[in-house]
């Protein structure tokens, strides 16, 4: 066999460019954008989900393990939450964590109709969203869901994913989840192209890209799973001229990581400072930050149709934005190297702001984060993107932020910020998501719709 037939094209030149002809095609070949959300409304109905806080008393098959007070499920799958002892350079705290150590899957099937890529989008229904049921990836399971611990029914499509030869992988890459509530969770995210036909069932639509970026524009319509995903997906190059070269930027981050004394280790949930367990729920007597609490949830639509669980609930909306500058002719965003003690490294790439803003109101709430300002006090003009996106709805209780791309200026983000901070592109930032924990979750949302906002769309 010659040399040739054994070499590939390292770069598999045209996946990018690909899905910028699918961004760039506002409506697909099947289905409307403009009927999403009311076929996402429709799914709500029909399910009738009814999910209602309850007692721990009254949890099915979850208890509090003797002697640690660990919450976990009696079959030993699914995740448990314990306490988590947490040190940032000498600064310490204790908190609840959900401990999760399996690896779930992400993942969203694209097709060709008409020479642009689509992609298989569910309307998947979770306990934790403000309005339950959500645009989400063709499939999102964790091992345990698809091993069926919960003796459900089979996960659709998931062939697709754990033997993708018959296909071709788009992006394959392993994700941290969120850092302040996840210990050491990851995902593999996975865009996988089939040729051949793919029947779609009432819970499937294929959109392009386009149509999706759109939906971004909206309320609490496109899930987390699905907006990391699609982060994480090759984007084109957006210039060659940056404030830093990649050289730099990646040895800047590595430097940040290393400059980081983070020591996380697991402890009893019961008896962890700061917290008190109630009857119904774990929470601090000041009422910062969250909670755990308990729910069940009936007429789901799921692999099994009704259960109870965990949950955890934040005490209120969040603001997560990115400042956006540009210099010379090039934009940029302000990114955060940023330490949370459920992190596997140190740290990872935050957007500019990552907040409760009540949580760090006086007296108790420590120092005011960086440029936190900017964004409340952004006038109209200058906000790029705004939307209110909800977390992962299988482990948290409306958990949602503002998400903003504000347009800033020298007097609120300087062009040379201060430590821990630094200027990066689009591309760049799309070029470091295509590693492993060096994007968080917050940042990734953004990221999924950084292309089309700075180019105007």
């Amino acid at each position: 066999m010659s040399a040739r037939a054994l070499l590939v094209d390292r770069s598999r030149a045209g996946t990018a460019e690909r899905l910028a002809r699918s961004a760039a095609a506002a409506e697909g070949a099947h289905t409307a954008t403009a009927r999403i959300p009311g076929w996402l409304r429709e799914h709500r109905r029909r399910a009738g989900a009814v999910v209602r806080k309850i007692p721990f008393a009254e949890l099915d098959a979850w208890s509090f393990a003797a002697g640690t007070g660990n919450l976990h499920h009696r079959s030993g799958r699914f995740f448990t939450v314990e306490g988590l002892d947490v040190t940032v350079d000498g600064a310490g705290w204790q908190q609840p964590i959900i401990v999760q150590p399996e690896i779930g899957i992400l993942g969203i099937l694209a097709k060709e109709f008409d020479g642009v890529l689509h992609f298989l989008m569910q309307a998947k229904m979770e306990p934790g969203n403000p309005n339950l049921v959500q645009l989400s990836p063709t499939v999102q399971a964790t091992r345990s869901n698809y091993t069926k611990a919960h003796g459900g029914a089979e996960v659709k499509y998931l062939e697709h994913f754990l033997d993708p030869a018959a296909g071709r992988v788009l992006t394959d890459v392993l994700q941290s989840e969120h850092g302040a509530w996840f210990y050491r969770k990851r995902n593999r995210n996975m865009i996988v192209e089939v040729d051949g036909d793919v029947a779609a069932d009432d819970a499937f639509r294929w959109l392009t890209l386009g149509q999706i970026l759109e939906l971004l524009g909206q309320d609490n319509v496109v899930n987390m799973d699905a907006r990391t995903v699609l982060a994480s997906a090759p984007a084109p190059a957006d210039g060659t001229r940056a404030m830093s070269c990649d050289g730099e930027l990646l040895a800047w981050f590595t430097g940040e990581r290393a400059r980081y004394d983070v020591r996380a280790r697991r402890v009893p949930l019961a008896g962890i400072e700061g917290w008190r367990r109630g009857a119904r729920e774990i929470g601090r007597p000041d009422g910062r930050f969250f909670q755990v609490v308990a729910v069940s949830v009936e007429g789901a639509g799921r692999e099994v149709a009704g259960w109870s669980q965990p949950l955890i609930e934040p005490v209120e909306r969040g603001v997560v934005g990115f400042a956006y500058r540009v210099f010379e002719g090039v934009g940029h965003v302000l990114v955060h190297a940023r330490p949370e003690g459920g992190f596997l490294d140190t740290v990872e790439l935050a957007p500019t702001v990552q907040c409760v803003p009540s949580n760090h109101a006086p007296p108790a709430g420590g120092p005011r984060p960086p440029f936190l300002d900017a964004f409340l006090a952004a006038r109209p003009g200058r906000v790029r993107y705004s939307a209110v996106h909800s977390e992962e709805g299988g482990r948290f209780l409306n958990a949602e932020s503002r998400y903003l791309i504000v347009e800033t200026d020298e007097a609120t983000t300087p062009a040379r910020p201060p430590r821990g901070y630094q200027w990066v592109t689009p591309g760049q930032l799309n070029w470091l998501a295509g590693h492993s924990r060096y994007v968080n979750v917050q940042a990734r949302t953004l990221l999924a719709v950084l292309g089309t906002v700075t180019a105007g769309r």
